[in-house]
């Protein structure tokens, strides 16, 4: 028994080691668990991140990058605490979803494209994180 609780001690010391070394996603099971604010995930075509704002002003900067890169076709679905922007931008389909998870902390989820654009959503997370500072 005590063979397999140190064990169980080194694998919980080797996953803290790795959650510390630098600001990189640590990946479990299949989902990814990130090691702050300003870390970016990029899952199944969604590149996502928490941004260190209220909800409110996340959202307002949001659909400020929508008419600052000429969206088209926007609509915007806001709810208590979360909401949905989907537009063409460039001649791709954009879905921006935006989750409260704290007061000062907002996850933002951005995919272009049917299948996900890495680039063009890291380009659009760029643009928020502009307006927002």
């Amino acid at each position: 028994m005590k063979r397999r609780k140190n064990s169980v001690m080194y694998v919980v010391a080797a996953l803290l080691m790795l959650g510390s070394a630098g600001c990189a996603p640590l990946v479990i099971g299949g989902a990814a668990v990130t090691a702050g604010a300003g870390t970016y995930v990029y899952v199944q075509g969604e590149l996502k991140t928490d941004y260190p704002y209220q909800f409110e002003q996340v959202w307002n900067a949001t659909e400020r990058v929508f008419a600052d890169m000429r969206g088209i076709d926007v609509i915007p679905e806001k709810e208590i605490g979360k909401g949905r922007i989907e537009g063409i931008i460039d001649s791709e389909k954009v879905r921006v979803t935006i989750t409260y998870k704290a007061r000062e902390l907002t996850n933002v989820s951005v995919r272009v494209g049917l299948i996900g654009d890495r680039t063009a959503s890291q380009r659009i997370h760029d643009k928020i994180g502009a307006i927002l500072q």
